[in-house]
């Protein structure tokens, strides 16, 4: 009855992983499919013809990956940054100790309810800051998340506070009790909400939308985000003097910004656990 009751649950389990993956297959494989193949047979799991026209299309130039690149330096500055940011705030809001941490909290919490006021975000960042069509425009708006600060502060609370009493016997100050007690402590938490921001910075168009003009300066959302439309389309195929593979488009556009995302999840994934504080302090 076991085995059978293994069966069971393994077949299931294998039918719901072909099928959380053959949408991801659909759009790989046929992002290779040439343009009249998908016109005439739509999609497919194998197409009758494979052929790079749109990613060549999409890769002609210089404009993809200059994008490219600006992406990846805001999305691994931005996630760095606003990672350290975010979890020493959160320390602060989530320290028995620290006078008006409870104003800070009502500060935090506030913000991530009612949101902010887009006029005055803009003429912050425009008129106040200088930061149109710079990179920090695209990280700085980012840089704490209300609800990312609130996850580190959940777990920081589920810390024995003897261990920063023992660091400040042995003469540690909250700074070093930071750096080399509790964060080694909340690296899974680290991870996770790195992950957070990651994604957020990677798929952004809105900041992008707001605050750069220079098409130098486009992120890659924003670069694929005009490439859907009809006169930019025809603007590029007039210049490369081909017409534009639309269809392939979307499909390679898929594959080119979800791309990096997959590749990180392997390296990420052993940091999912729990438990790492059970010991910490011994009597």
């Amino acid at each position: 009855m076991e085995k059978i009751l293994n069966f069971i649950i393994y077949s299931f389990l294998g039918l719901f992983a072909i099928g959380s993956l053959l949408p991801f297959w659909m759009v790989l494989i046929n992002s290779f499919a040439t343009e009249s193949s998908l016109i005439q047979d739509g999609f497919q799991l194998w197409p009758s013809e494979f052929g790079l026209g749109a990613y060549r299309f999409l890769l002609k130039g210089h404009q993809v990956l200059n994008s490219y690149g600006i992406t990846l330096i805001v999305t691994i500055a931005g996630t760095a940054v606003a990672l350290w940011v975010t979890a020493a705030f959160a320390y602060v809001l989530a320290h028995p100790k620290i006078k008006y941490n409870n104003l800070l909290s009502m500060m935090t919490y506030i913000p991530m309810v009612f949101g902010t006021g887009l006029v005055g975000f803009y003429l912050l960042i425009v008129n106040w800051l200088n930061l149109k069509d710079t990179v920090w425009a695209l990280i700085l708006p980012y840089l704490v998340n209300p609800f990312l600060a609130f996850i580190f502060v959940a777990f920081y609370r589920t810390l024995p506070y003897e261990i920063n009493e023992s660091a400040t016997v042995d003469g540690a100050n909250e700074w070093r009790i930071f750096f080399q007690i509790v964060r080694p402590i909340v690296t899974p938490v680290m991870v996770t909400v790195g992950l957070f921001y990651a994604l957020q910075y990677w798929n952004d168009w809105w900041l992008g939308l707001l605050f750069i003009d220079k098409s130098e300066m486009y992120p890659l959302q924003i670069l694929l985000r005009q490439l859907l439309g009809s006169a930019d389309a025809l603007k590029l195929s007039a210049t490369y003097g081909i017409s534009p593979p639309s269809t392939g488009i979307k499909l390679a556009m898929v594959i080119i910004t979800i791309g990096p995302i997959i590749f990180a999840y392997p390296f990420i994934q052993k940091y999912f656990v729990k438990g790492l504080t059970i010991g910490a302090v011994k009597g």
